[in-house]
């Protein structure tokens, strides 16, 4: 074989090597995936709903001295990854030396509390003493955030009005996909209605852990301040922490909201918003 081309005029061969932060990731991924008997399971989970506020949830709660947050927020086990195996899942933890005492383990991953598979693994898979974090936010509120999400992140193009008419339609079947193993672009995307439809999903959760290690809150009372946050570090057994509860992760709005869209919602949500509080005894978004 002839030698390659060589001298003046000649374009060099570019060499392809690892940016050195994508080298060190790697590197330090192996390292986790090496100590994973030494990192344990979380002990709570957020686990939906979706534009709730699980991401504010999370900063704030990550940013506790007793509290040690996965090393990326949304890890996807139990709904996406769980091929990967249970060691996979441990190499997202902080590790706890043998004998030694651990700060509070946490992830959030909020498409588990719609995830039809995520009840059952969890359970299997998880301490009894694992506990779990749902936060429901106004329904109608909640599908137009996500429809404003999905438009963000370039999986929706159509208007408001004509993406909810859709969902329906979208979503036939995907379920059962989901159920059976499968991955559904649309039941991550367009689930605007079938996410706020939140008794049916708790049921589910309910069905596999016992609903005391379920905290399920209105998202809207930690955004007010005072005593919803205080209420979830009481729950969780953590000392008090100063600091105003952040708002984050929130989906820029590019268009006008037709008011008659979202009324539209609310009396669609109203029967289920019902069952809700029959489920709870309690009910939410009262005012």
């Amino acid at each position: 074989m002839a030698d390659a081309p060589s001298g003046p005029g000649t374009p060099r061969r570019r060499l392809h090597r690892p940016a050195p932060r994508a080298l060190a990731a790697a590197w330090s991924w192996r390292g986790r995936l090496a100590t994973a008997a030494w990192r344990p399971l979380p002990d709570v989970v957020i686990i939906g709903a979706q534009r709730s506020g699980t991401t504010s949830l999370f900063d704030w709660l990550a940013g506790h001295p007793d509290v040690a947050p996965s090393c990326t927020k949304e890890v996807h086990y139990f709904d996406r990854f769980h091929a990967n195996g249970p060691r996979w899942y441990r190499a997202h933890f902080a590790a706890r030396l043998p004998g030694g005492r651990g700060r509070l383990g946490l992830e959030a991953t909020p498409v588990m509390l719609l995830h039809p598979l995520a009840p059952a693994r969890a359970a299997e898979e998880l301490p009894a003493s694992t506990r779990f974090v749902a936060l429901l936010r106004e329904p109608a509120e909640r599908a137009v955030s996500q429809y404003w999400h999905s438009r963000r992140i370039g999986a929706e193009d159509q208007p408001l009005a004509r993406a909810l008419a859709l969902e329906d339609e979208r979503l036939a079947g995907q379920e059962a996909v989901v159920a059976g193993g499968g991955e559904s672009f649309a039941f991550r995307n367009f689930s605007y209605r079938a996410r706020g439809r939140y008794a049916e999903q708790l049921r589910r959760w309910f069905a596999h852990v016992e609903p005391a290690r379920v905290l399920v809150m209105e998202s809207e009372r930690l955004f007010r301040g005072g005593e919803g946050p205080a209420a979830v570090l009481e729950w969780l057994g953590l000392r008090p922490m100063a600091g105003a509860f952040p708002a984050t992760n929130e989906a820029p709005r590019s268009g006008r909201q037709d008011p008659g869209v979202l009324e539209e919602l609310r009396r669609y949500f109203a029967p289920y918003n019902d069952e809700l509080a029959e489920l709870l005894g309690t009910r939410f978004w009262a005012g």
